[in-house]
């Protein structure tokens, strides 16, 4: 078993100086991969991942969800959806959250749900997704009209990442493959309407943090931020015209968090 994970939120008015807000521990639980969004009633939503481990060994897992208004004072985190399920990211569409719970059955088969919830905390299942090849950490984003978006990390086959494209009330997907593999994947819809995505990329020296364009049917890497050995997990706002970029990495000797700022041209065209 490796070290027990904690989370720290941290902030910053400027995005050069940043301070501690919060710490989140739980008692044999190793807690990692947090994600924000902002809920109904300009609440920030925390996401984590959750495993359990009792005498050293592994015994389990579910997400955890914590609120806050402000982003220092937080309600104590809640265990969510079923145990084995790892809700990845959720995006907000309206009053409704989205997301894409991954569960690992046996070895040789890996699930995909897309599931809903109004509060953050009960969640219904909308569909399975049909995604072969041990599918698993999965972003789902929605256009302007409503078109759901999703890339999903694939583990089996080829291992290249794939891509959805669904109308409400999304039970009925299109995929395609990416033509890339990536790691903790994640992208946004930008103003203009398109689509930019960041995540791990392999390559035969060792992994490298990616920003690529993408589209329906592609994931075309543009820019290597720099990074190398573990990195990557990146998070992307858009902000003041720029692309905000935080991720990890341990090319300079310890794994650190790095912050980049992103300007693309015409505005992400």
């Amino acid at each position: 078993m490796g070290d027990i994970g904690r989370v720290r939120i941290i902030t910053s008015a400027d995005g050069t100086d940043w301070i501690s807000a919060a710490l989140f521990s739980e008692r044999g639980v190793d807690l990692r991969d947090p994600k924000l969004s902002v809920a109904p009633g300009k609440r920030l939503m925390l996401l984590m991942g959750g495993s359990r481990y009792a005498g050293g060994k592994y015994t389990g897992r579910n997400p955890r969800v914590a609120f806050s208004l402000d982003g220092r004072a937080w309600s104590r985190p809640r265990g969510i959806l079923s145990e084995g399920d790892w809700l990845w990211r959720v995006t907000w569409q309206g009053r409704q959250a989205y997301g894409v719970t991954y569960r690992v059955v046996d070895k040789d088969k890996w699930t995909v749900t897309l599931v809903t919830s109004g509060d953050g905390l009960s969640y219904r299942e909308v569909c399975s997704l049909r995604v072969p090849g041990k599918p698993n950490e999965t972003t789902l984003r929605f256009q302007r009209n409503g078109r759901a978006i999703a890339l999903v990390r694939r583990e089996g086959g080829s291992r290249k990442a794939w891509i959805g494209a669904s109308r409400p009330p999304y039970t009925e997907w299109q995929w395609h493959a990416a033509r890339h593999r990536v790691g903790g994947p994640n992208f946004l819809v930008l103003p203009t309407g398109d689509l930019w995505a960041a995540g791990r990329g392999y390559f035969p020296e060792g992994p490298r943090t990616l920003i690529a364009r993408m589209d329906d049917h592609g994931y075309t890497p543009v820019l290597e931020l720099p990074s190398a050995g573990d990195c990557s997990y990146p998070g992307l706002v858009w902000h003041r015209g720029h692309l905000w970029v935080s991720y990890y990495s341990s090319h300079e000797g310890k794994t650190s968090v790095y912050l980049a700022r992103i300007q693309l041209s015409e505005e992400g065209r």
